[in-house]
């Protein structure tokens, strides 16, 4: 297949000169489609091969354009650049050419020295306001952000994931021109950028592809936002693959996270999408490429993606540290010490494992290396998806998360951590949408009848005092300070240690096992790429245990355990190669 430029990708406006652009559609239902300016023109697009519809006309940036289907209906373009105002209105033509880029040098990053610090762009004020702190994330030993995501969605306030219209940056945050500054300016800090993508639904507010291209869905197969998307189609394949290559090569993206693929029933399609962005990306330039996927499927992970988020280390951790075992926590509530083992030790928790619900999940994953899977406390989802927001901080003791955060930020996997963690940020992250109407009412509700399984809100009464999702204090409680300068010391030290020792010798690491100290204690070794060894043993229990003291310690919480592992502890220690720790 040949390789794509800014010309040859067929969805939408592309610019062909500063007075020249070529508009294409997709709308195989469509027997008419015309181009709509503001200024009033109508031009008529003509009728192509396989359901397209395009024409060139004498069109600067900045022109507002929509389509016309059938002299029926206008809508947005489905792959619009920006949108003037929202998803229901006028699209723009953006020259993806007009930003100067100032670190047009910019290589990226191993992915071996990723740490990540994902935010939400809304929360912190939008691209501009998220640039003032990048100094402090360099500083304190971040390598990389992760952006949730930016499509346009409906309304002014949402978590990104109700995106329309995947090409979009939405327009509350800034412009296009103002995200690739956002960019620019992280690489001159040198940290890379990525972004959450969402490949596997389109939100429910604001999506007209069913009206003139109904073939781009599958009735057939359900997901948990209605009709699957049918990535059979290589014109639906191709609106998914380009978007992908504008982040990547317009905006200069280091790389993608994968929203929920296993809501994706197309493996083929994702190994497609790894592929084409391995052909296109110069071969000197570092791009990653992570999933979610509840599935583990460990072998996307051997060739064709970097990582996975590891929601298995979150959940079992997130038992042993708050005792809480309320819906999915319960997977991981019978013997969680022996299930944070076999995560330390190789990786995945569930590997064919039958869950609560009678299903098996996931694959063998003990031949992966421990950067292949992507380890936090808490993320957007586990924060969010709790009913009053609660961070982890304000659900367990600090010297337990102390001794976890030591874990997540001096093991082999790829630590992430989300806004405000690194300051225990009083302020809930709670799930905030701005819908309307009887939609507005539908997912008040349903946010609501979410908690009937969890013991605290089987009370209807008392799930009415969840925060309504559409209410304007709902983002705005979640939009975070970061006053514990006291707390950031600890990721601070943690970061330098991590950059010192353990960076430079993650190529070639290999988990030598881990095993069960006692009740929430365990043992874990890994042996990294220079011969050395990294043994880490957490006692998150509020029983000291004898345990042998060590030469080589890197760090401890508390310190100076002596023979002893104290109640919710970790100990940290590096035996150079070929001294047996």
């Amino acid at each position: 297949m040949p390789l794509r430029t800014l010309e040859t990708w067929p969805h939408g406006a592309i610019m062909l000169d500063a007075q020249h652009t070529r508009f294409a559609l997709w709308a195989p239902d469509a027997f008419y489609v015309s181009v709509e300016l503001e200024d009033g023109k109508s031009i008529p697009m003509l009728s192509q091969a396989d359901g397209w519809f395009e024409v060139e006309i004498k069109c600067p940036a900045g022109t507002r354009y929509r389509f016309n289907i059938d002299g029926e209906r206008d809508v947005p373009d489905p792959a619009s650049r920006a949108q003037a105002s929202d998803v229901h209105g006028w699209s723009l033509v953006v020259d993806p050419l007009a930003y100067h880029w100032r670190q047009s040098n910019w290589q990226g990053r191993p992915w071996h020295e990723a740490v990540i610090y994902e935010l939400h762009v809304g929360a912190l004020g939008g691209y501009a306001a998220v640039e003032q702190h990048l100094p402090r994330l360099a500083e304190l030993g971040v390598t990389a952000i992760e952006l949730m995501p930016l499509a346009q969605f409906p309304g002014e306030r949402n978590w990104g994931y109700d995106g329309v219209l995947p090409y979009a940056p939405h327009t509350s945050y800034g412009t296009p021109e103002q995200l690739k500054h956002l960019i620019d300016s992280a690489h001159e800090h040198g940290l890379a950028v990525i972004l959450d993508v969402v490949y596997n639904h389109f939100g429910p507010d604001g999506n007209y592809l069913g009206q003139y291209a109904a073939s781009f869905f599958q009735e057939d197969v359900h997901t948990p936002w209605g009709a699957g998307i049918d990535f059979e189609r290589r014109e639906v394949r191709d609106f998914f693959l380009d978007n992908a290559l504008m982040w990547l090569l317009e905006y200069r993206f280091d790389g993608l996270r994968l929203d929920a693929v296993h809501a994706i029933d197309n493996p083929g399609f994702l190994q497609e999408l790894a592929q084409r962005v391995r052909q296109q990306v110069d071969s000197g330039r570092h791009v990653w490429l992570m999933l979610e996927n509840e599935l583990n499927q460990a072998s996307l992970l051997k060739h064709d993606f970097d990582a996975q988020w590891n929601d298995d280390f979150h959940n079992v951790l997130h038992v042993l540290l708050t005792g809480e075992t309320d819906a999915y926590y319960s997977d991981f509530a019978q013997d969680p010490t022996a299930k944070l083992a076999r995560c330390l030790g190789e990786g995945f928790i569930y590997q064919g494992d039958t869950t609560r619900h009678g299903h098996t999940r996931g694959e063998p994953s003990a031949h992966l290396p421990p950067s292949a899977f992507v380890a936090f406390l808490q993320n957007h989802d586990q924060i969010g998806n709790r009913a009053l927001g609660e961070r982890l901080h304000q659900l367990c003791s600090p010297q337990a998360l102390e001794a976890a955060t030591a874990l997540l930020l001096l093991s082999p996997m790829i630590p992430l951590m989300f806004m405000g963690d690194e300051a225990n940020a009083p302020e809930p992250f709670l799930f905030f949408t701005d819908h309307h109407g009887e939609l507005a009412e539908a997912v008040r509700e349903g946010r609501r009848n979410e908690f009937a399984d969890f013991a605290a809100f089987h009370d209807p009464e008392r799930r009415e005092r969840i925060p309504d999702p559409n209410a304007l204090s709902t983002f705005e409680q979640s939009m975070p300070t970061l006053p514990d300068a006291a707390h950031l010391q600890l990721y601070r030290e943690l970061l330098r240690l991590r950059h010192r020792h353990i960076v430079p010798h993650l190529p070639g690491s290999v988990a030598l096992g881990a095993s069960v100290l006692g009740d929430s204690a365990v043992s874990a070794r890994w042996r990294l790429g220079n011969g050395s060894v990294l043994h880490i043993d957490l006692n998150l229990s509020a029983t000291a245990l004898p345990h042998p003291a060590s030469p080589h310690v890197l760090f401890q919480t508390p310190a100076n355990h002596g023979a002893q592992l104290p109640p919710y502890s970790a100990r940290v220690t590096l035996s150079p190669a070929g001294e047996h720790p």
